[in-house]
């Protein structure tokens, strides 16, 4: 069966920076609705159009294509005191408004967010082969995403 708009596809991959370090190692495999679902970013749908089970394909995507460019107006210095005691860099929080913001920095009473996804402004090179390529069902459809073997909601 050929990859095409409606069918749930199943992937390889691994993703690695300009640079050639590993970004992810594609430990779970990728499972994706295809056709627009905006499940998976647009440049690799597209080249996965019509693959087959077996087919590779690898796609560098632009900063713009992939996290974003990076904007250094979404990092923030703040008072210590709105954070948790146990507050560590590296550290990632929501904010009320469900936005993720990532710490860089703890010096005294201020800590450093940065608000961009830690891939921003990279570019990033997504190497894939596909293993399973089945139709949607009607739930998937109605959906907008694929669903585990069990009925369950893939995210």
């Amino acid at each position: 069966m050929q990859i095409a708009k409606n069918t749930v596809v199943t992937l390889d991959y691994q993703v690695h920076d300009s640079e050639g370090n590993l970004v992810d190692d594609g430990s779970d495999q990728l499972v994706y609705l295809h056709g627009g679902y905006d499940d998976i970013f647009r440049d690799i749908e597209e080249g996965l159009e019509g693959k087959v089970i077996g087919d590779k394909l690898q796609v560098k995507l632009q900063p713009e294509e992939a996290f974003g460019e990076y904007d250094a107006d979404m990092v923030n210095i703040e008072p210590r005191n709105m954070f948790p005691s146990e507050i560590q860099v590296g550290m990632q929080l929501e904010r009320e408004d469900g936005s993720m913001v990532i710490v860089t920095d703890i010096e005294g009473d201020t800590v450093v967010v940065d608000g961009n996804h830690p891939l921003a402004g990279k570019a990033l090179i997504f190497a894939c082969s596909v293993v399973a390529v089945r139709p949607a069902t009607n739930d998937e459809i109605e959906h907008r995403h694929a669903h585990d073997a069990y009925g369950g909601h893939l995210h």
